[in-house]
């Protein structure tokens, strides 16, 4: 490579280390991860949904942990999209163990709509609590989850939260991919529990999700995402943008969320989504696509060819007209590495087990960064297995 490019990656690499920097400084002063509530409290009341297709290899553990809740839960709303494997079933059986559980089927999917968030709008409809807390049939609530969202959310005064999982049961294969993947969203959004960022930067996680009911209905439900491939991202932004008070905090002690089957279905499920091409300008998600290359993906690579390069002699960091190019490099590449290894261990603690491959995840980065291009450069046509092609060029 001449060195007129190496200036040109070297000037583009300073501006998106320094947009890193000032996206990843809140978190210094983030909230811990939020604790469960160990005892009852009377004073509110929630309403749980859980979406349901075909989920009876998954949905039982998350029955269980909602049925080991005590108040302010009112309510467990199972809405189904008419499964044939047996989890109408299963919900049944748990609902005759706890009362407090439902079975509610969804209309038909009306045309523009996602299933996942027309069956959250049915059981908005359905729901009498204060708050509404949406959780994912794949994950497992942790004793006392639902006392401490409410604490959290009352804490700070909001109206909507989401909490990031603690991700368990994953393959080593998984293990040192989705690390890496999970590192992008952090690079483009800032990390969990730090101070609140403008609404078009608000990140948000639909596998446990909490708003007040009334703001919901005044704001006209789940409308406002039922096209969104990131509907969770799309109705969090919408709500920000609109007065709402929205956080984004760290609930690995109080949610786990189980892996997927494969690291191939995982990369097709994750590359779904989180790009958040429906929550996100082009032009914005373009320019994010952008640092993750260049101070995520690239630093090892740039690393490795000057190291090659001072082997061979062509990098000469004493003598050579170029020698100020490549301390340059060495120093910006340099620190963009050890950015993405204190990333790592802040990361830890989001994985039930780690291993080796979680701890080279770094080296996934250039796979993240590709997984994360395809992702904006195409829009999706399925939902784990539920073909949409009507949204898929809307």
């Amino acid at each position: 490579m001449t060195p007129a490019p190496l200036v040109i990656l070297l000037v583009v690499q300073v501006c998106l280390l320094l947009v890193l920097l000032a996206r990843l400084m809140p978190g210094y002063s983030r909230r811990p991860p939020v604790a469960p509530r160990t005892t009852p409290r009377t004073d509110t009341t929630v309403t749980v949904m859980v979406t349901t297709l075909n989920e009876v290899s998954r949905v039982g553990p998350c029955l269980e942990g909602l049925m080991q809740q005590d108040a302010p839960l009112l309510e467990v709303l199972v809405v189904d999209s008419r499964s044939t494997d047996g989890t109408r079933e299963l919900v049944q059986a748990a609902a005759a163990r706890d009362p407090r559980i439902r079975l509610v089927t969804d209309e038909p999917l009306p045309p523009g709509w996602v299933g996942k968030v027309w069956a959250l709008e049915n059981g908005l409809r359905e729901a009498k609590g204060e708050w509404v807390l949406g959780i994912d049939a794949d994950t497992v609530p942790a004793p006392g989850l639902v006392g401490a969202v409410i604490d959290a959310v009352e804490q700070d005064r909001y109206d909507v939260a989401s909490f990031s999982p603690q991700f368990r049961d994953q393959t080593a294969a998984e293990r040192f991919v989705q690390p890496a993947m999970l590192c992008t969203l952090v690079y483009r959004c800032g990390a969990a529990g730090a101070t609140q960022p403008p609404p078009d930067r608000v990140l948000a996680n639909g596998q446990c999700f909490i708003a007040r009911r009334d703001l919901l209905l005044a704001h006209g439900g789940y409308s406002v995402s039922r096209a969104s491939w990131c509907d969770d991202v799309t109705l969090a932004r919408h709500l920000a943008a609109n007065g709402a008070r929205v956080g984004f905090l760290d609930g690995s002690r109080i949610i786990q969320v189980r892996s997927y089957a494969s690291l191939g279905e995982m990369w097709r499920e994750w590359g779904r989504s989180f790009d958040l091409k429906d929550a996100t300008p082009l032009w914005r998600r373009w320019l994010d696509v952008a640092l993750v290359w260049a101070v995520q993906a690239l630093p090892l690579p740039v690393l490795l060819a000057l190291g090659a390069g001072m082997l061979t002699g062509s990098v000469d960091l004493a003598t050579s007209p170029n020698a100020m190019l490549w301390r340059a490099l060495l120093l910006v590449n340099g620190s963009a590495l050890f950015i993405r290894w204190f990333m790592l261990v802040a990361l830890s603690g989001s994985y039930a087990e780690r291993g080796a491959t979680f701890w080279l995840s770094w080296l996934a980065d250039v796979a993240a960064a590709w997984r994360l291009t395809l992702s904006t450069a195409k829009r999706p046509k399925a939902w784990r297995g539920r073909a949409f092609e009507h949204l898929a060029t809307s």
